[in-house]
């Protein structure tokens, strides 16, 4: 079970995914999708919807 490297909240399948694509496809350590929406300055909402658009996409990443 992984945790956010920053706040160690548990995470989901989808922020293990999107933190892979967004900064490191091979990292170990991930952000929380809070996390990540502070780190890059934009909104959480902005992060889900890139999530929905990446596995329309049929991103590897994103399969559960």
């Amino acid at each position: 079970m992984d945790k956010c490297k920053q706040c160690g909240r548990v995470l989901t399948n989808d922020e293990i995914g999107l933190h892979k694509k967004l900064f490191n496809r091979g990292a170990t350590s991930f952000y929380c999708i809070k996390c990540c929406s502070d780190y890059l300055e934009v909104s959480e909402k902005r992060l889900k919807e890139k999530i929905d658009e990446f596995k329309k996409m049929g991103c590897t990443l994103f399969q559960q």
